[in-house]
């Protein structure tokens, strides 16, 4: 024991000599594994949230092989989170409880992923304009040609007024008027006039009313259609499902896990998912940017994971290659037996 303390002694006494001959050389090393370990810890357990810089620092120091603040350039932890802010690789703003950081991903599939989903809600941005642009053309044809005659009043006028005007109106298709001998000509004339009017503007309004509520109907239609299209092609940023078969895509675990198949057991916060990889049963914490959908062949399940018919099984019919979409019978639910044709590859995934 002593021949072994002694041997440790002189190690150790050798290691400071080194490190007294180029100190910065010793804490650039320190730093960098520092700021490696701590940005992998925070990429890997927290992914993209916004979280506590405490948190994640006492997560990290917990592991003993893990280097410690004080060997390192930065004196405290906040100079270390206003340093990775400064750097670009991490979002920080500081708060009345503390800084908080989120981690920046700056993979290819990430931004690609990220771009695809910008795109997406782009075009359903546009669809609600084209929507909105059809009703209000749809409005505008309605009311076209629907102003109804404004009736026209006379007065009624008499020469003498201890005379009577009477009306006799028959309830046949023609409409006579008997005025009194004594009625002034002019009487008569302006209330055949009247009465004749009243009639047109009926026989019109009823008319226009008919067409008026052919043309609402068709117009209906087209807009419920549309909603319909519009419910059907909904979109939302996040597709993980439970017991969906995926593919690992990320690199950064190593080729042992790269383009596995894997089953989703757990799904944490819509974004993040637990999966057990079919070869080796290993259980892995991914985000989704980390996995793809996994199509198979015709006649095999699958599960819609976005869109209007999110979260129904169904049937692969059929795949189009060219268009990168397939063709699919609902098996679920209140359209069970609905055929969905021309569904995104990335939208239906196979059913472990």
């Amino acid at each position: 024991n002593g021949f072994k303390c002694h041997c440790m002694s002189e190690s150790h006494q050798r290691q400071l000599l080194l490190a007294s001959e180029n100190p910065q050389q010793f804490m650039d090393y320190f730093s960098e594994e520092f700021r490696n370990d701590f940005l992998e810890l925070l990429r890997r357990r927290f992914g993209t949230k916004r979280v506590h810089n405490n948190i994640v620092y006492n997560e990290y120091i917990s592991h003993r092989e893990h280097i410690h603040m004080n060997a390192t350039q930065w004196e405290t932890l906040t100079d270390f989170t206003k340093w990775l802010g400064r750097e670009g690789l991490c979002k920080v703003d500081e708060t009345p409880k503390g800084w908080y950081i989120q981690y920046i991903d700056r993979d290819p599939e990430t931004i690609r992923r990220q771009q695809e989903q910008e795109r997406k809600k782009k075009q359903d941005l546009d669809d609600e304009e084209k929507t909105a642009k059809f009703i209000e053309q749809q409005v505008r044809r309605g009311l076209e040609g629907k102003e109804l005659e404004q009736p026209v009043y006379t007065e009624l006028n008499r020469e003498n007024e201890e005379e009577k005007v009477t009306f006799n109106l028959n309830k046949g298709p023609s409409t006579s008027i008997a005025a009194s001998s004594k009625t002034s000509s002019v009487l008569g004339t302006n209330a055949l006039k009247m009465v004749e009017g009243a009639v047109k503007r009926k026989e019109s309004a009823h008319s226009s009313g008919q067409s008026k509520e052919k043309k609402k109907k068709s117009a209906l239609d087209e807009i419920m259609e549309l909603e319909e299209e519009k419910k059907r092609t909904a979109r939302r940023d996040y597709w993980l499902q439970p017991e969906i078969v995926v593919k690992i895509v990320t690199k950064k675990l190593g080729e042992k896990y790269h383009k596995k198949k894997a089953v989703v057991k757990e799904v944490i916060d819509k974004y993040t998912a637990v999966v057990k990889v079919i070869d080796s049963g290993d259980k892995l914490k991914l985000d989704q940017t980390h996995l793809e959908t996994v199509i198979p062949a015709p006649g095999k399940k699958v599960m819609v994971l976005n869109g209007g018919y999110r979260g129904n099984e169904g049937i692969l019919e059929s795949i189009n290659e060219k268009r990168f979409s397939a063709t699919i019978i609902i098996d679920s639910g209140p359209l069970k037996g609905r055929r969905v044709e021309d569904i995104q590859y990335e939208d239906i995934s196979k059913l472990a």
